[in-house]
């Protein structure tokens, strides 16, 4: 969450229980430059005086936005480059506060004191944010990886309620048509990209991560199955296809002659979607969504 000095205010660390409180703390911090560790816990009666009244316990540390960080952290976001932010919240009032950001390999990016304590801290991290203690000191580790996107092959009407939903969900969104009666920017006036070429090239303009999902939903094997073959053969973490269980069949005996393995197939979500019994071009993006959210989460 951020605050500003004049009250302004994005984002959230709790829903709403702890805000009042956790801006309080802010405009002190902004006014002495010195960071706070904020402890609530359903036993305290602070909780229930600033509102979590809910349960559970939660810590927040709050800080300065420190300009060395920050503006080389948002260019890489904005670039949708992965990395991650290293805070120490507990030691000596020198390095208390103290932030490092390294890239996704563990290559140092800034730091904001010039040391390069992170060395100790890069090995065996993971993906997702914890808290690794060594002697008296505490660093809360952070991987911001790249934004997950949302590639879908063919503009048909189910990719426009698609876009918008995977759009309200953070994902970045890519359609890929060569066919531009379809693919056009005046049926997708909000994706992220537009690409109206065959999928061969297109992911050579924007190739596949292990933060990609792929739907393909053209309806035609001439743009549906090179598309898959790249699809499947690549680390994108979700690949679904529309199209009944009869397609699937006919699909799968294409795909196999095609030179793709049993086992790359069997990645293959097809018929696309969670079964809700979806009739509309909105219910069918709904179940493919919840399905590629899903795949994400896990």
């Amino acid at each position: 969450m951020a605050v500003s000095q004049r009250g302004g205010l994005a984002g959230s660390v709790s829903g709403g229980c702890v805000e009042g409180a956790v801006i309080q703390a802010a405009q002190e911090v902004i006014k002495t430059n010195r960071p706070q560790r904020l402890h609530f816990g359903v036993a305290d009666e602070t909780a229930w005086a600033v509102g979590l009244a809910c349960g559970g316990e939660i810590d927040i540390f709050v800080q300065p936005v420190r300009e060395e960080i920050f503006q080389p952290l948002i260019t890489r976001l904005k670039a949708d480059q992965g990395s991650t932010l290293y805070t120490v919240i507990q030691g000596t009032e020198k390095l208390l506060g103290a932030q490092q950001l390294t890239d996704d390999k563990g290559n140092l990016l800034a730091s904001s004191d010039g040391s390069g304590w992170f060395n100790d801290w890069v090995a065996d991290l993971g993906s997702r944010p914890k808290t690794i203690d060594k002697k008296d000191t505490k660093i809360f580790v952070n991987p911001l990886p790249s934004s997950p996107t949302l590639v879908m092959i063919g503009g048909v009407h189910i990719a426009i309620a698609l876009a918008e939903i995977a759009h309200t969900l953070n994902f970045r969104t890519v359609i890929v048509d060569p066919r531009k009666a379809f693919g056009s920017a005046e049926r997708f006036p909000h994706v992220d990209k537009l690409i109206q070429t065959w999928p061969q090239q297109a992911f050579e303009q924007y190739p596949l991560k292990n933060s990609t999902a792929v739907a393909s939903l053209s309806h035609d094997p001439k743009i549906d199955d090179p598309a898959l073959i790249a699809a499947l053969n690549s680390d994108a973490f979700y690949v679904g296809a529309l199209g009944s269980k009869k397609t699937q069949i006919k699909r799968r005996q294409r795909l196999l002659k095609a030179g793709l393995g049993e086992q790359t197939l069997a990645r293959l979500h097809a018929p696309i979607g969670i079964e809700i019994g979806a009739e509309t071009p909105e219910e069918i993006a709904l179940a493919i969504m919840a399905q590629i959210v899903a795949a994400y989460r896990s």
